[in-house]
């Protein structure tokens, strides 16, 4: 898939969901979504991740990040660069932010095309996914407080629903089902996995005019 391709689905979808204009519901919409009725947060804490789609001469790649052993919420999974957002401050630029300090990416290396849809979090998250095209030429500079690793995966790997699995494990007393994406030795899971599924609706789905 062509970068122009991406960015226009990307932004059709962005542009739709700001105007309050009727848009197919995407696969997933929480942790909670595949799993029947179980207890979730009853407040949400706004938080904000870049989705980074580094366009490369040969395609376009994710970068991913490997969160410390040692955080205290998701620690040791796979996610996107991305956090808590600050007071006064949008998910754009907490989705800046964060990639810079998370990664060293600022963000002239960075063409921000839209917010996609809402993700929720059995932690209490709502996090806001920002699509953003990166240029290459920058220099990764983890921050070791937070990120074990740094890493791509072709996007063509995540538009293969081959690479869409199942699973479940127990949380909290009760199965918890989710999709996992693994990537050779990388266990892509959860909130990460369910973004990315809702990033292959965007960028796969038949385009027809929603009712």
């Amino acid at each position: 898939m062509t970068v122009e391709e991406i960015v226009r689905r990307v932004r059709d979808r962005s542009t739709r969901l700001a105007s309050g204009l009727p848009v197919p519901a995407p696969p997933i919409g929480s942790d909670f979504s595949l799993s029947g009725v179980v207890p979730v947060p009853q407040t949400w804490k706004p938080a904000a991740v870049l989705v980074p789609l580094v366009s490369h001469a040969e395609g376009v790649t994710v970068l991913l990040t490997q969160r410390t052993a040692d955080m205290p919420s998701h620690a040791g999974q796979i996610a996107f660069p991305g956090g808590r957002r600050q007071a006064g401050e949008d998910a754009v630029a907490a989705a800046l932010r964060e990639t810079e300090e998370e990664v060293g990416i600022g963000d002239r290396f960075i063409d921000v095309v839209g917010a996609v849809d809402l993700y929720r979090t059995g932690t209490g998250f709502e996090i806001t996914p920002i699509v953003g095209i990166v240029t290459p030429g920058f220099t990764v500079r983890a921050d070791p407080r937070e990120v074990a690793d740094v890493f791509e995966v072709p996007l063509e790997h995540f538009l293969d629903e081959v690479n869409h699995k199942l699973d479940s494990r127990q949380y909290q007393g009760r199965e918890r089902r989710y999709y996992a994406m693994p990537y050779g030795e990388r266990y892509i899971w959860g909130a990460t996995a369910g973004m990315l599924k809702n990033l292959h609706f965007i960028l796969t789905a038949k385009e027809t005019a929603p009712a």
